[in-house]
């Protein structure tokens, strides 16, 4: 079961300085890390990001919008390991190295019954993934959704209170309606702000595809990516 996976337990300086029980890492509110992987794409000059909605069956935030893929790291994993909960709950195979590391986060959230308290090790991921590609965990994501990543934006810079999202069930049923800012999982608002910083540098510094003329004569598109550095607020990797 889920409770009984051991975690490493850190004190708030990201030192190790045991293992608990999943369980009781939430119960008493110890420090934990964990992997969040956020998936972009850009459609028809329209950047998009992606959203998982978490399963009605989960004991927390059921049904919620949230990280496109995220998970506790156990206690004999690192942050490299982490990319096996895009395996587990999108169905498709990413190498690690094709992730783009962001950061270290550092928050906590208090629930009546749940104590959060995580170092997040960020990652984005450049999807190039159909829809029709994903194969959901059934038994931890209902749906994945897409969203005009501006439209993101404005829902948590900005004034608006809703947005359009477009994806699929996980029995692969087409979904297209209206979500509010209301339905996304409580992470801290500053943790919206700045995987929003870091998201719109990358999306920024990347640049526009360039033609190159090859011996045969033939010309074909070369993508090339140059990252900055992000410079917010969070812990240094």
């Amino acid at each position: 079961m889920m409770n009984d996976e051991m975690l490493m337990v850190f004190n708030d300086q990201q030192e190790r300085i045991g293992t608990a029980s999943r369980k009781e890492v939430h119960e008493k509110g110890y420090w934990h890390e964990a992997f969040h992987c956020w998936f972009v794409s850009r459609e028809n000059d329209i950047d998009y990001i992606y959203f998982q909605i978490r399963s009605e069956q989960k004991q927390d935030y059921p049904g919620a919008l949230d990280i496109t893929a995220a998970g506790h790291l156990l206690h004999t994993e690192t942050a490299v390991d982490g990319v096996r909960e895009i395996h587990e709950e999108l169905g498709v195979n990413i190498l690690f190295d094709e992730l783009l590391p962001l950061d270290v986060f550092k928050y906590e959230v208090s629930q009546p019954h749940y104590i959060d308290k995580e170092f997040a090790h960020i990652f984005l991921y450049y999807s190039s993934h159909p829809l029709t590609a994903f194969t959901l965990q059934q038994e931890e994501v209902s749906g994945l959704v897409k969203a005009p990543f501006s439209h993101f934006c404005e829902l948590w810079l900005g004034n608006q209170t809703e947005l359009i999202i477009e994806g699929i069930t996980n029995k692969k049923e087409p979904i297209h309606r209206t979500a509010y800012k209301s339905e996304f999982a409580p992470h801290p608002k500053a943790y919206y702000e700045t995987i929003i910083s870091f998201i719109s540098q990358q999306l920024h510094s990347a640049e526009k595809i360039i033609y190159v003329a090859l011996p045969s004569a033939t010309s074909l598109p070369l993508l090339s990516s140059i990252f900055t550095s992000p410079t917010a607020s969070v812990l240094p990797r």
